[in-house]
């Protein structure tokens, strides 16, 4: 029968490198802070190429493959800092799930963006000839951003999550036809915001 020895945290420190992905969970979860810095850096370099690939797949650029890596790691590591990783042999699956979600995450906000996008495009026909969509919807956030706070919301409110003037205007304690004023006045303030932009570019 083969037996377990016991050793004591601060000597793994050199079996770091060798060790199975399980044992840098438990090490990352357990051990001194030094011991589990260790573990963690392992655990990255062991894990950021794999994450990669995946972004490289999913995400066709070298950039946002980056981006996926670097927030699917930090996921991971608070994971498993906090111990809500309960079965750390499935290291490798929790880490493809979180690529999945975070992905599928990104995927509908670039949608959501697009959408909001194109919903203004008939509002926005003053501003000039649209290029690319990526840098559109860029300028288009922005614009978005110099909204003041109240007119924002009712834009983001209508043409977003396409809510009905009357839900708007319950929502925000405004009456039914304030909502309108505002929607109105900002729509002029992204149409001369977007043909500022058009010019400037």
């Amino acid at each position: 029968m083969v037996g377990f020895e016991v050793v004591d945290p601060a000597e793994a420190r050199p079996a770091a490198g060798a060790a199975e992905d399980a044992d840098l969970v438990r090490l990352i979860a357990g051990a001194a802070p030094g011991v589990a810095q260790e573990a963690e850096a392992e655990l990255c370099r062991r894990l950021g190429p794999r994450v990669r690939l995946y972004g490289l797949r999913h995400l066709r650029s070298e950039a946002a493959a980056a981006d996926l890596a670097q927030h699917v790691l930090l996921l991971t590591l608070e994971s498993v800092r906090a111990g809500r990783l309960r079965d750390p042999e499935r290291l490798a699956s929790f880490v493809l799930g979180t690529c999945r979600l975070v992905v599928l995450d990104l995927r509908r906000g670039a949608e959501r963006r697009q959408r909001l996008l194109e919903q203004f495009g008939g509002d926005l026909s003053g501003a000039g000839t649209f290029g690319a969509p990526e840098v559109e919807t860029e300028r288009l956030a922005d614009c978005l951003r110099r909204l003041s706070e109240r007119d924002r919301s009712v834009v983001v409110m209508t043409f977003y999550a396409e809510r009905r003037t009357v839900e708007v205007a319950v929502e925000l304690g405004l009456s039914p036809g304030n909502v309108r004023v505002i929607r109105h006045r900002a729509l002029e303030q992204l149409r001369d915001c977007m043909g500022g932009a058009e010019g400037s570019s």
